[in-house]
């Protein structure tokens, strides 16, 4: 009985797991909403006459995003969408990239440390200078990797993928890539 009161009792409206259950609730319908590319805001006329000022406040909607691919690299291989700033630029930079199924970038390092943030699919990682695909480590979407300045690194996704991986990267430019083996190419096919 005493166990039944409790359960009602946090259970009741206003207490402190049905709050829980609500903002989780809450959470999971805002996450859907913008997973789902819908408007949040309702349409009101008072939303409307609320004008952006383009001076203080830039938006980019995901179909105005658009990625390029990678110079000198296989098509279909990996793409490129630099939203902030760029990666030879000083400065800090927010750029997405998009691994196709079956490549990887062959060892190399960056001047700076890259904070990386799987958007989409799963991201095959490892570090070191020796490139070996089977030994490389799930991120799957929603995971995060912070590639240390100097230090030799390797990464992409595995052939049998089912979508590309997407990767928001942020770091401060110039990024000065340095191939572990300059004479051979910046990406493995695996």
């Amino acid at each position: 009985m005493l166990r039944k009161n409790i359960l009602d009792a946090v259970s009741a409206p206003g207490s402190l797991a049905a709050d829980h259950d609500i903002i989780a609730t809450r959470r999971t319908l805002l996450l859907a909403a913008l997973a789902a590319g819908l408007p949040l805001a309702a349409s009101s006329g008072a939303a409307k006459a609320n004008k952006l000022n383009p001076d203080e406040t830039i938006v980019t909607r995901p179909d105005a995003i658009k990625f390029v691919p990678w110079s000198g690299a296989p098509p279909y291989s990996g793409e490129m969408a630099t939203l902030y700033g760029g990666l030879d630029t000083p400065g800090p930079y927010l750029a997405l990239m998009k691994w196709y199924p079956g490549y990887m970038s062959a060892p190399h390092s960056y001047a700076t440390d890259r904070l990386s943030l799987v958007l989409s699919g799963t991201w095959w990682v490892n570090s070191g200078a020796d490139f070996d695909p089977n030994q490389t480590v799930p991120v799957p979407a929603g995971g995060f990797v912070r590639r240390v300045a100097h230090t030799p690194h390797y990464d992409g996704v595995k052939r049998d993928a089912k979508e590309p991986a997407v990767i928001a990267l942020f770091g401060i430019a110039p990024v000065d890539l340095t191939l572990v083996d300059p004479s051979k190419p910046g990406w493995r096919q695996v």
